[in-house]
């Protein structure tokens, strides 16, 4: 059982970070796809049932966005060049069995991290947020991205194990043996129910 502290959900949010078909795309076509939008549908409605906020952010970007990237950006300035990740394409949607809902919060980010290009950090203050719950895609881009700018912002931080995933599964592994620990708890679904004390 985890030695995590448990959640408060009226100052919780579970990010759902980059879960769009084009990102999800990337992934090995194994069945691991399904069961992880299971795990994150799941995570999802347990955060709801008791009071949580969902908050979504995805990648999607417009043609002024394509124009101002960068050459010297190596991971952008190709979506740039290829005109690709446009937000109004429907690969960019947030994958239709995790749909947003009423009152839900959802930002549109231009590079890796979910509050370095958004307001998501100001609209979580204004809700009385102060921990997050880090789920979605990839491990070593926007989950890592985000942990470590929430870190330095002084969330408290928690991420969903089996509702993280990356196309690199050895990079994966050691982010969360590894690297994320020492700034976030590392919890599976199984322990996000309990945290919150799910009826």
């Amino acid at each position: 059982m985890s030695t995590a502290p448990a959640l408060d959900p009226a100052h919780t949010a579970l990010l759902v970070m980059d879960c769009q078909p084009a990102i999800l795309a990337a992934l090995p076509e194994d069945g691991d796809r399904e069961a992880l939008l299971g795990r994150m549908e799941g995570a999802i409605a347990d955060v709801r049932a008791t009071g949580g906020t969902i908050a979504y952010v995805r990648v999607g970007l417009t043609e002024a966005d394509w124009d101002a990237t960068p050459a010297v950006n190596k991971s952008f300035a190709p979506l740039a060049r290829h005109r690709v990740m446009h937000h109004e394409d429907p690969a960019t949607a947030i994958h239709e069995r995790l749909a947003p809902q009423d009152g839900d919060i959802i930002v549109r980010k231009i590079r890796y991290g979910g509050m370095s290009t958004t307001d998501l950090d100001q609209q979580l203050r204004e809700r009385g947020i102060t921990t997050l719950v880090v789920s979605g895609i990839s491990t070593s881009g926007a989950v890592l991205s985000t942990v470590i700018d929430a870190a330095d912002r002084d969330y408290q931080l928690y991420v969903l194990s089996d509702g993280v995933a990356d196309p690199d599964t050895e990079v994966h592994d050691i982010l969360l043996s590894r690297v994320l620990p020492s700034r976030a708890h590392i919890v599976d679904s199984a322990e996000l129910h309990a945290l919150l004390r799910v009826e």
